[in-house]
């Protein structure tokens, strides 16, 4: 993918969370550790590729994860090249 900009980040690409996993929050705790990992390596930007659609997705589907678990955890759109996949970056300074 080309770089939105020349700032240096960390990208957060992908969850792998088997089926009978799906639906209870492992996604959201695997996001909140490596944003707590990034900040331990003192990381200065998080950025992710997540989707984006007004109706319901398959969850096999999902396993860039979804805008709005990022958003939830103060992820900001800073780039969107096609209709339903943003960049989201998050500020650990």
């Amino acid at each position: 993918m080309k770089p939105v900009d020349g700032a240096r980040v960390w990208s957060i690409v992908c969850f792998v969370v088997p089926g009978e996993h799906r639906r209870k929050g492992v996604a959201k705790a695997l996001l909140r550790g490596a944003i707590a990992h990034a900040r331990r390596r003192r990381v200065r930007i998080l950025e992710a590729y997540p989707v984006d659609r007004k109706a319901r997705s398959r969850d096999d589907a999902l396993w860039f994860g979804t805008k709005s678990m990022f958003d939830a955890e103060g992820f900001e759109e800073v780039a969107r090249r096609r209709p339903q996949r943003p960049v989201v970056r998050l500020s650990l300074k």
